[in-house]
């Protein structure tokens, strides 16, 4: 007996500590609506302790005021004698009279032969549930419906949750996304996405969004883009002080905009080089001088080294004047004497000045015509292998050397010197392998540099200046 006892204690004891620890308000009836039991967060919630409330006829005139007592009892005794929980909302008053709006869910108690002996009641304020079911809505949201994409990632920064607009932006199915390592899923942009996320891990969310220039493992294409990335930490609200579970990254693909920006950036202060170059060379008392000025201009920003030549009697190209190879300067003259560069056949230059346009050439690749009305591209006559920079340093300068073109050179741009419906002659700016290759936009700009430096050039002809 004494066994027995002791481990009905036991349970007795077992029971409260379970019905104290719940996270909702609990409280039992009898089969008469009597109070028998009642948990500490029901006593946190109303101010009603428990040696209270025990033994009390119902909750008429305390924890319910008179007028809806009655209701508030009969709602609640009926899930006596109805099948599964019932769901109800009532106003209840705390110790200090206060009225508080409460969720139930009351179910019937069984006693040994099955029939009611009473009933339990789980209830929680209601802002606090709508709380809940608000933030279970919205994770559900951000993983089906969100236009960003989101990606939840665990303290050993492996994605264990993505939506489909990450998976689509990742370039893999979703299923596919999951429990790999970030290195398998971003080719570039890898350190510093692990970086912006061990960062969160300890010491919590940054205070402004981030932009990533990552290139994903699935892009075909191998094109860099630009993913304006926010992070919130997350924990577990379950411990003492919170636990970091890991972090929410929510990103987007901004790569459009920020390439309009950079875009935007690069044309005005191409245009304001021209603006100035103009005003700098209107102070030039010779034409020459003048030509080599917009030269100067032009190489901000833009290239390393630029070379001017000019067409002879003869149709020959002769070096007029070029930028330092070893260390930056103004535009020196050309050896002089007249005699010819000695441009290999298929030289970008000369095919420029055959072309009436622009050609762009790249170590490892084939020459090509630059802007809109520019000729279109000229015979291939890159060495080595595909894509720029390809080969060793020796194969790149064996190739500049080929052109004639200082050590180090593996982008070039020529375009054809015009003025008065004449072909002067062309001029030609280098890239180091540092830089990348020219494009179309800078083709146009190089073209409208030609057009300034080619009109200097047939009026230091007309004053005799060469």
């Amino acid at each position: 007996m004494r066994s027995s006892d002791a481990r009905s204690r036991h349970g007795e004891l077992l029971l409260a500590a379970l019905l104290d620890g719940m996270e909702a308000g609990l409280c039992a009836f009898d089969r008469e609506g009597v109070v028998t039991h009642w948990n500490a967060e029901a006593s946190r919630i109303l101010g009603w302790s428990a040696a209270e409330a025990v033994g009390r006829p119902g909750l008429g005139g305390w924890a319910a005021r008179p007028a809806d007592a009655k209701e508030i009892e009969e709602r609640l005794l009926a899930a006596m004698d109805g099948p599964g929980r019932q769901v109800n909302e009532f106003a209840l008053v705390t110790k200090d009279g206060r009225r508080v709006l409460v969720r139930t869910q009351s179910a019937a108690v069984a006693d040994a032969d099955g029939r009611p002996a009473g009933l339990y009641c789980a209830f929680s304020e209601v802002h606090a549930q709508i709380g809940l079911e608000r933030s279970i809505a919205l994770g559900e949201a951000l993983f089906a419906d969100a236009p960003w994409a989101v990606v939840v990632i665990d303290a050993d920064l492996r994605p264990v949750q993505a939506n489909d607009e990450a998976a689509r932006l990742l370039r893999a199915d979703r299923g596919d996304v999951l429990g790999r390592p970030l290195g398998d899923l971003l080719g570039q942009g890898v350190e510093e996405l692990e970086n912006a996320l061990q960062y969160v891990l300890a010491e919590g969310a940054p205070t402004a969004v981030t932009d990533l220039w990552v290139v994903p493992s699935g892009d075909t294409e191998g094109g860099r883009r630009c993913w304006r990335s926010g992070f919130v930490r997350l924990g577990s609200p379950l411990g003492e002080e919170p636990a970091p579970l890991g972090v929410g990254w929510l990103f987007s693909d901004v790569t459009a905009g920020r390439t309009a920006e950079k875009e935007g950036v690069q044309a005005r202060f191409r245009s304001q080089q021209l603006h100035r170059a103009d005003r700098a060379a209107a102070e030039c008392e010779s034409a020459l001088e003048a030509a080599a000025l917009h030269l100067d201009f032009a190489l901000a920003g833009f290239a390393d080294h630029a070379l001017i030549d000019v067409l002879d009697d003869a149709g020959r190209l002769v070096r007029l004047a070029a930028t330092p190879d070893r260390e930056p300067g103004p535009a020196e003259p050309g050896p002089g004497g007249g005699i010819p560069v000695g441009y290999p056949q298929g030289h970008p230059a000369p095919q420029a000045v055959k072309r009436l346009g622009t050609v762009r050439a790249a170590f490892g690749a084939r020459e090509a015509g630059g802007a809109a009305g520019s000729a279109g591209a000229s015979a291939g006559t890159g060495t080595g292998t595909a894509g720029t920079g390809a080969g060793t340093g020796a194969e790149a300068d064996a190739w500049a050397a080929a052109r004639r073109w200082p050590a180090g050179t593996v982008h070039g741009l020529c375009s054809v010197l015009r003025s008065r419906g004449r072909t002067v002659g062309a001029v030609t700016f280098l890239r180091g392998a540092g830089r990348r290759r020219f494009d179309r936009a800078d083709a146009a700009y190089a073209e409208d540099v030609a057009a300034r430096i080619a009109m200097a050039l047939d009026l230091a002809e007309q004053a005799g200046e060469r």
